[in-house]
């Protein structure tokens, strides 16, 4: 027998607002029979399409130091340029800039801190080949 991930937490300053940004940049949802509010801390969001969730848990430190683990996401509908254009109009910040006309990533940081980085996209990839 083995163990499957059933979610993944990140620590959060405010989870509710981590959890709103967060679902704008995934287009996940909340649970719809246990829906997030403002005051909650703890903050579910799910992969409408899969198995995917996020949880968001208030703590009362802010993120110090590079993170142990990120996420690494590809865009589905649009480029890794585009996409990158996207996150930083809704508040992420520049990290670190690693793109190449021929591959790369870029590493993005969300309100609070917490890094992740962007890959190009199946489409992308595909037309290098």
């Amino acid at each position: 027998m083995t163990s499957r991930i059933s979610h993944t937490t990140v620590n959060a300053l405010n989870a509710y607002d981590q959890s709103v940004w967060w679902s704008k940049v995934l287009g996940w949802t909340e649970i719809p029979d246990d829906p997030n509010e403002p005051s909650h801390e703890e903050c579910m969001i799910t992969d409408p399409d899969g198995p995917g969730q996020l949880l968001f848990i208030d703590v009362p430190d802010a993120k110090q130091l590079r993170n142990r683990i990120h996420l690494d996401l590809r865009p589905t509908d649009r480029t890794r340029d585009e996409e990158v254009e996207r996150l930083l109009g809704l508040g992420a910040t520049l990290v670190d800039d690693q793109r190449q006309p021929d591959g790369g990533w870029a590493v993005l940081a969300d309100p609070e801190g917490n890094e992740f980085c962007i890959l190009r996209s199946d489409v992308e990839r595909a037309a290098a080949r």
